[in-house]
């Protein structure tokens, strides 16, 4: 079983059943939809960054990462690290999966922009054998059936804001082709330009992916799966 945390936007907290905590896109100081600070995460075994825009990449890496933190990430993504004083990436690219303190990572593609290297999404696996695919920033794409079909997905991540990510209905559409047991919305509400309510998602979920179970979590909200 592994508990799931949303921290507003695209940052989420998972803790598995053997207490290994994992961090995705760690935007916390400036996000304002997250409701803790970052002083309040614990220790992080994994931390994972689908692109270094600054509402995934956050300000807040030299409070988080420590001795034993695992940052799979691209080499470019890996080197804008370093610089910034962070020496715990683990070089990787899309297709590869790497064992970072008991966690499998895929790293997969996703369709965005990004400064280092190429936008990401992110399939772990848990100790115990639990999927979850982070989709990051993306528009739909066809592949994504490639996902459901080599991961049985107990849960995916799926932006819906649209403008920047996928509309509500795209992320429907996306929820058919990966076929995960449940989906949970995120990158929606933070900005006034994004789409500010999961009800569409919820009716398009509905519509198009009938044996998914939606779960929207307000911000802080826990989910164990």
């Amino acid at each position: 079983m592994t508990t799931v945390r949303f921290l507003g936007h695209a940052t989420f907290e998972l803790v598995t059943n053997a207490g290994r905590r994992i961090l995705i896109d760690p935007w916390i100081t400036g996000n304002p939809s997250c409701p803790i600070e970052a002083s309040e995460i614990g220790d992080v075994d994994v931390l994972l960054i689908t692109h270094d825009h600054d509402d995934h990449l956050g300000q807040d890496l030299d409070m988080l990462v420590n001795a034993n933190t695992a940052i799979p990430a691209q080499p470019e993504l890996v080197a804008k690290l370093e610089d910034m004083g962070i020496t715990n990436g683990m070089g990787m690219n899309i297709g590869g999966t790497v064992t970072a303190n008991d966690i499998r990572i895929t790293m997969v593609q996703a369709f965005h922009s990004a400064d280092a290297g190429t936008p990401v999404g992110f399939i772990i696996t848990t100790e115990d054998g639990q999927a979850i695919y982070h989709a990051g920033d993306t528009g739909i794409f066809a592949s994504m059936e490639t996902y459901g079909a080599l991961f049985d997905l107990d849960l995916a991540l799926l932006p819906i804001g649209d403008h920047f990510v996928m509309s509500p209905e795209q992320a429907a559409y996306a929820a058919a082709l990966l076929k995960a047991r449940r989906v949970i919305p995120m990158h929606y509400k933070t900005f006034p330009v994004l789409v500010q309510d999961a009800s569409g998602f919820r009716d398009q979920i509905a519509k198009r992916a009938p044996n998914t179970q939606v779960d929207i979590l307000a911000p802080g909200e826990r989910l164990k799966i």
